[in-house]
């Protein structure tokens, strides 16, 4: 788990000429497009199939730390380009999309001043006001919520605050994050260490935050990001799913090794009319790779390797089937 606060620089202008020359490539256009917020601008990239009809739209959520609206994170292996590359195979389908910068991250990182302001609510709040404004913008004709691991939780708490066609969850958790990390731990503590770090997860779930924090975990615990942890902690996002009344689709990876397919199977048994997609050789950055490690580690900084067409595939037909098609304008 990293910091999702420190901002990582983008040099904008050079951005939106490359999306500039590859619109003019493939008859997709990429604009610049930002949400309104208390704390500054949230920054997004809109990417628009060329077409004189209302398109379904598709809001993408990007998971934890601080991870950009590409689906790349700050500090890792590089980039994998995961969610460019879901966003650019959906315009080929004739979706629009949204992807976005969360508050503090990237482009946006103007929007969040505090580490220790940040709440799991803010950014759910966040991903609601981007639904409704799509859900406003006359060039569309319904509205898709599609997070992807922590932006599966993300989503589909917004999905109950904004009026949206679709939810689809894309390597989400079905378990509590408290309960993810101890199982994401487990083995890998020396004794006492293991201990405090289950004494601090307890003190946590019960609301309550801890000042003795050892060096060793502190990267975890920080006073700073423990309220964010507090409020993070007290969802179950198999409880959370079975309270959505639009329709909902399940997509894992059976070679990611962040998520397990149990995890999915969680979330369905939460939704029981749910879609359960499991993607066969996809891992957690939706590309088709092995469950050794260090191919696993080597996919993720590497945009090269095209997005599981398996995934495309099964995700058009479902969002096809669950969304208003194009209409008039």
């Amino acid at each position: 788990m990293k910091n999702w606060l420190v901002g990582l620089s983008l040099c904008v202008a050079t951005h939106i000429v490359c999306a500039a020359a590859d619109a003019a490539a493939s008859g997709i256009i990429e604009l610049p497009v930002s949400l309104a917020s208390s704390g500054g601008g949230i920054q997004g990239s809109l990417l628009l199939p060329r077409s004189t009809a209302r398109l379904p739209v598709v809001l993408l959520v990007a998971g934890s730390g601080p991870t950009d609206r590409d689906g790349n994170s700050r500090g890792g292996a590089g980039r994998s380009d995961s969610l460019k590359l879901l966003a650019s195979a959906l315009a080929e389908a004739g979706f629009a999309s949204v992807r976005y910068d969360k508050r503090g991250i990237a482009a946006s990182a103007g929007a969040m001043t505090r580490e220790a302001d940040l709440r799991f609510e803010t950014y759910v709040q966040d991903a609601a006001a981007w639904a409704a404004q799509l859900g406003a913008d006359p060039r569309f004709s319904g509205v898709a919520i599609v997070g992807h691991s922590e932006g599966s939780l993300i989503g589909m708490l917004a999905a109950r605050q904004a009026k949206v066609a679709s939810f689809v969850s894309i390597a989400g958790p079905g378990t509590s994050a408290s309960k993810l990390l101890r199982v994401q731990l487990a083995g890998k503590l020396p004794p006492e260490l293991a201990e405090r770090n289950e004494q601090i997860l307890r003190a946590l779930e019960a609301g309550t935050q801890v000042d003795d924090v050892p060096q060793a975990l502190a990267a975890l615990y920080r006073p700073g990001v423990q309220p964010y942890l507090v409020s993070w902690f007290k969802y179950t996002p198999s409880a959370e799913i079975g309270k959505l009344t639009c329709a909902v689709a399940i997509f894992q990876g059976d070679t990611d090794i962040q998520i397990s397919v149990s995890e999915a199977e969680l979330l369905a048994r939460g939704k029981p009319d749910a879609e359960l997609h499991v993607i066969k050789g996809m891992n957690h950055v939706l590309k088709m790779v092995p469950t050794d490690r260090a191919t696993q580690i080597a996919s993720y900084g590497d945009p090269s390797l095209p997005v599981s067409p398996e995934l495309i595939d099964s995700l058009v037909n479902y969002l096809q089937r669950s969304m208003p098609t194009a209409a008039p304008r």
